[in-house]
Order: C-alpha cells, then sequence, then structure tokens
C-alpha cells in the first residue's frame, strides 16, 4: 500500500483525496500556489509544497513542479484529482518515468480516449453503439456538408479534442453550416490547437447518463451503475443524481454492459466515467443511448455513486493503484437508496452568472454531505473554478432526496460572496425536474424564471421591514442577534437591496422567525431560502460595499476606472463616489447616506486589492 501520497490539485477533491488517505493512514502532501497559501487542503494535509505563482499555468498545470515537489517529499504517488492535469497522458507517463506511482489509468488508455473521433471508432469496434455521424479524415467543408446534409438537420458540430462545451456547434439549417463550422473550427483550435471536427445527429430529447467503471491490473472491469447529469448549464453540470430517474432494469444491464466493454476495449485500470447521451423523446430506451465519450479520472459527481454503492472510490484508487485487485465482484454491488448533489459555486445567478470574489464572513452549510475546499474566514480568488462545495443528500427513495436538497440549499448561508443556492433550489422544486423528464435543455428554457428572485428579496426586505422598529431604551436598541448599540435613543441601520442600501431603524430581534441572522463587524446578515441581506448601522455611516466607520471598500480586486469625488466633497445619499472593475464587470460604489468625503486612497487607472478603503464618507451631524 502507498504510504505517502502527493496530490496535483487543490480545493475539494484535494481536501477530499486527503480525507480517505488520512482514514487509510496514508500520509499526505498537498501543493498551492500563491493564491493559496491559506487554503483548507493546504491545512489539512501532513505537509505542503509552493509551486509558484496563482495562475493555474503557472503552478497547478506545470508537471515538472508537481514531480519535483513528490521527490523532494519522499511521496510514493500522485493523485491528480480532477481538472487540470489528471487527463494529460504526457504527464501521467512523466510520473511514471520518474519512478512515481500514477493514480490513474494508463497513459495509454487516456491517449486512447483523448480524441473524440479516435474514441468514438474504437467503442463500435467494441460493439458499444454511437451517435449517427460522421468522423472522417477528410474535413474539407465540401465534404463535411455533404455528411451533415445526409445526416439532417439540426446536427451537431464536435472538436474531435473538446471538451467542457468548447468547440460544440448546433446547426439547425443547411444554409448555417458554413458559417457555425469556421466558428468551431476557429474555437477548437484557439482552445486545444487542433481544429478537426465531428459531426452527430443532434438528439432532440437528450438526457445526459453516465455509467461509473472502475478496473484494475489484473485484468477486472465493474461498473458501479449510472448517474443522471442531464441538468447543466451551457454544456456544465449543475445537478446530478443516482440513479437515472426513469431508468428500469433492463435498460441499466445493457448500458452498464456497454460501459464495460468501453472500459475493458482500453484496459482500463482505476475509475473512469463512460458518459451517453439518450434520446428521452420515448423514455430512456437502450436503443436510443448512445456513447459520447469517456472521462478517464475521478469526476466531480462521484459522491452520489458513493453514497448509493457505499464505496469509497478514491480508496479503490488508492488500492488498485498499489497492485490490489478490485475490493468487490460486480455481483456484491448493488443499488441502496437515491443520491442527488448540487454544484454550489461562487456566482450571481441574477446577475447573468457573473461569478463573485471576497473573504467568506458568513460560510454556513447543510446537507448529509458536504464537499468544500473553503471553510468561514477562506477568500475565495478569481483564479480557479467558482465551485465552492458540493451539497449531497442521501435517501431513501428520489421524492425525499429532492426534499433534504432543497432544504439544504435554501438554508445555505453564505455572505457576502454571493452564490447560486436560491438558484439551485429553484430548479429542485420546478415541477419537471420533479417528474424527472428533465433535458440537457431545461436551464436554458427556463433560465429567466429560475434567476428571477425579485419576490423573494421582496419578502426578506418585507421581515425586515415588519421586525425593525424604534424601541425606546436607557442604552439604545437591540440588534439580533445580541448586539447591543451605544446610542442614546436610536440608530439607523442600512439594508443592502437592489441597487443602494436602504435605511431601517434598529429595534429588538428579530423573534419568531425562520429568517436566520448572522452577526459581523459592522451589523448583521440575514439570510432566507439562499437570500442574504446585509443590514448595517450606521454609528459613523457605512456604505456600499463597505466596512464600519464609513470606509468604501474593494469588493473584490480590480482597476479603477472612474473616480468622481475629491476630499472635501459633500456628497448625497446614493451619489456614484467611483467605478471598479473587476472580473469583466463594473462596480458602482455609492456613498450611503449624505456627508462629506473625508479621505480618499484612489485613483482613475489604479489597481486595488479586495478589501481596500478607497475612501471615507462622514455622515452629516444629526
Amino acid at each position: 500500500m502507498i504510504k505517502k501520497l502527493l496530490i496535483a490539485n487543490r480545493g475539494e477533491i484535494a481536501c477530499r483525496i486527503i480525507r480517505t488517505a488520512r482514514d487509510m493512514g496514508v500520509a499526505t502532501v498537498a501543493v498551492y500556489s500563491d493564491a493559496d497559501a491559506k487554503a483548507l487542503h493546504v491545512r489539512y494535509a501532513d505537509e505542503a509544497v509552493h509551486i509558484g505563482p496563482s495562475p493555474a499555468a503557472e503552478s497547478y498545470l506545470v508537471g515538472e513542479k508537481i514531480i519535483a515537489a513528490a521527490k523532494d517529499t519522499g511521496a510514493e504517488a500522485i493523485h491528480p484529482g480532477y481538472g487540470f492535469l489528471s487527463e494529460n497522458a504526457d504527464f501521467a507517463q512523466a510520473v511514471i518515468d520518474a519512478g512515481l506511482i500514477w493514480v490513474g489509468p494508463k497513459p495509454d488508455s487516456i491517449r486512447a480516449m483523448g480524441l473524440k473521433d479516435a474514441a468514438k471508432q474504437l467503442m463500435m469496434d467494441a460493439g458499444v453503439p454511437v451517435t449517427p455521424g460522421y468522423l472522417g479524415e477528410d474535413q474539407s467543408v465540401e465534404r463535411l456538408k455533404k455528411e451533415a446534409d445526409a445526416i439532417g438537420y439540426p446536427v451537431l458540430i464536435k472538436a474531435v479534442a473538446g471538451g467542457g462545451g468548447k468547440g460544440m456547434r448546433k446547426v439547425d439549417a443547411p444554409e448555417n453550416f458554413e458559417a457555425d463550422l469556421e466558428s468551431c473550427k476557429r474555437e477548437a483550435k484557439a482552445s486545444f490547437s487542433n481544429d478537426e471536427v465531428l459531426l452527430e445527429k443532434w438528439i432532440t430529447s437528450p438526457r445526459h447518463i453516465e455509467v461509473q467503471v472502475f478496473g484494475d491490473s489484473h485484468g477486472n472491469v465493474v461498473h458501479l451503475f449510472e448517474r443522471d447529469c442531464s441538468l447543466q448549464r451551457r454544456h456544465q453540470k449543475v445537478i446530478e443524481e443516482a440513479p437515472a430517474p426513469g431508468m428500469d432494469e433492463a435498460t441499466r444491464e445493457d448500458i452498464c454492459a456497454a460501459a464495460v466493454r468501453a472500459a475493458k476495449a482500453v484496459d482500463y485500470e482505476g475509475a473512469g466515467t463512460i458518459e451517453f447521451i439518450a434520446d428521452a423523446s420515448e423514455g430512456l430506451r437502450a436503443d436510443r443511448i448512445f456513447f459520447m465519450e469517456m472521462n478517464t479520472r475521478l469526476q466531480v459527481e462521484h459522491p452520489v455513486t458513493e453514497e448509493i454503492t457505499g464505496v469509497d472510490l478514491v480508496e479503490w484508487q488508492l488500492r488498485v493503484a498499489s497492485g490490489e485487485p478490485i475490493p468487490l465482484k460486480q455481483e456484491e454491488l448493488s443499488i441502496n437508496g437515491w443520491a442527488i448533489e448540487a454544484r454550489l459555486y461562487a456566482e450571481d445567478p441574477a446577475k447573468g452568472f457573473l461569478p463573485s470574489t471576497g473573504r467568506l464572513e458568513v460560510f454556513v452549510l447543510e446537507g448529509d454531505r458536504i464537499e468544500t475546499g473553503v471553510a468561514q474566514g477562506d477568500q475565495i480568488s478569481p483564479f480557479y473554478d467558482p465551485m465552492i462545495a458540493k451539497i449531497v443528500v442521501h435517501a431513501e427513495n428520489r421524492e425525499q432526496a429532492i426534499l433534504e436538497l432543497t432544504s439544504a440549499c435554501a438554508d445555505t448561508c453564505v455572505w457576502p460572496v454571493a452564490t447560486n443556492a436560491t438558484f439551485l433550489a429553484c430548479c429542485l422544486v420546478h415541477s419537471e425536474f420533479k417528474s424527472g423528464a428533465i433535458t440537457t435543455g431545461f436551464i436554458a428554457a427556463n433560465e429567466q424564471l429560475l434567476t428571477d428572485y425579485s419576490p423573494m428579496r421582496q419578502a426578506l426586505t418585507n421581515t425586515v421591514g415588519a421586525a425593525i422598529r424604534v424601541r425606546e431604551q436607557p442604552r439604545g436598541g437591540f440588534l439580533a442577534p445580541n448586539f447591543r448599540l451605544n446610542e442614546e435613543k436610536r440608530t439607523l441601520a442600512y439594508a443592502d437591496i437592489g441597487d443602494g442600501p436602504q435605511p431601517f431603524d434598529i429595534a429588538a430581534p428579530l423573534g419568531n422567525t425562520s429568517v436566520a441572522s448572522f452577526e459581523v463587524s459592522d451589523g448583521f446578515v440575514l439570510v432566507d431560502k439562499g437570500q442574504s441581506l446585509h443590514v448595517r448601522t450606521a454609528v459613523r455611516g457605512t456604505g456600499q460595499a463597505s466596512a464600519a466607520d464609513g470606509a468604501i471598500l474593494a469588493p473584490m480586486p480590480g482597476k479603477v476606472i472612474a473616480v468622481d469625488v475629491a476630499e472635501g466633497d459633500i456628497v448625497t445619499a446614493g451619489q456614484r463616489l467611483m467605478v471598479l472593475e473587476a472580473m469583466k464587470m463594473e462596480h458602482a460604489l455609492t456613498a450611503p447616506f449624505d456627508g462629506t468625503v473625508t479621505e480618499l486612497n484612489a485613483s482613475e487607472g489604479g489597481q486595488v486589492q479586495v478589501e481596500a478603503v478607497l475612501c471615507v464618507v462622514e455622515p452629516d451631524p444629526e
């Protein structure tokens, strides 16, 4: 058995691997970039090695640094997690050539599944059903157009080296084909340095079904049943579940057997996933489920498979990489109950899913199983994937699992970083999702409904308005939760709602309400159904994206593109003070109340760090 393991990854998957390694008595080594110097996976591991600057291209994607870190610390093996270098055959080979154990499939297996056209031909030879289409060597526009006409529209153009939704175009009519082909090839060239494409028949009612497979060095391959990952946004999975709703035993047996044949065709070792596209226009049928691609690594959604089978897939990975056979035979594996996973992203669905960064002042999650790489007080940086947690539930049946996950998402309390918690809850309660009949187009068709949170925000505002009253006491009002203000009679508070802060009078605690409240440095935060409302005290004044004492803070790292005031200027509530550009979005910082600019630390064109004090507004005396 491996004695010391280096995890060539970060975030929740690094923490997930470390947890199992620790349970098995395996020592762990983390690697980290500048941005992750204080990250949870670094604190959690037995050792940690710095591997470079914050951009992944200069740290997590530099294989030489990772191998050197393993050798320097005496690690015997490298686990790549998912993403980054996990499906890089050259890196896998370099690890092996360095005399280390690669916790993953053979490099040749990765290469065999790396190009979609070659993989598709391999699957056809192995008797695995594939989507009707064209994957020939002739890449001329004329030939591709002719094949598309023969397949029939709509048709899908797909980059042979693609992934993550890049290099894909749906073409609805012949007159659009050449323009879409040119666009697809251009994107594929830029993303993968390979502009070759294949064509597939567009499935009109597509569901994304995938099968977890596992192989060892002794020739054994098993499946651990299927997952449904149909709830996607722009080809990125959002909610996954196991088993797949509507899957009968005969169809399950056929698709899982096909997945095992696919894995055996590439002499597969370790954890892998065979992804299928299903034409669900007449329900799930074996003759309408087609091979799409293979992911030669552990999947983000692997916890739902673990929950229904009782298997620790990371433990299996470490055992198989150490030369042991798969711990269980196929007949010893079975489905127990239902599991659903929701991916919690640091993003704002109400603002076009723009990513959100900053310090997690409040980070409280509910659920049977939480997989995360951050803790309260940690910083969300702009350098990496915005997924900050996976919320997983396991129940006796699908209806109960939906109910429990909906509750967990609604009870999510994260602030000031925005999340998609409300979006997730809205998806889960939608009748189409509950019916189990959703397709991969569900979110796109219902996005406006799923991202309109105005009723929830208004309800939360009404709760505050009903609860906050002036209470005349010798030492002032009482501010939930248990926060006393040093004012003689009354103090104003500001709740961030919509485009600017709204004033309220502070009074007693909220009392009997389901709304959660958390004390923060400049007031308190109310959270309900994933929506948060920040109520700030105005002892010296606060502003949007500000701290106490009237200091206007930068909500995230960025560039100041406009400054509208100077020191000594008199400003009114809501007046724009400056504009910050961050993560490709402009943020207007405004005056929270009438007052005077007493300090200005920002200039046009200057770069600022998160929570930097940009200016200070002193309120007018009462």
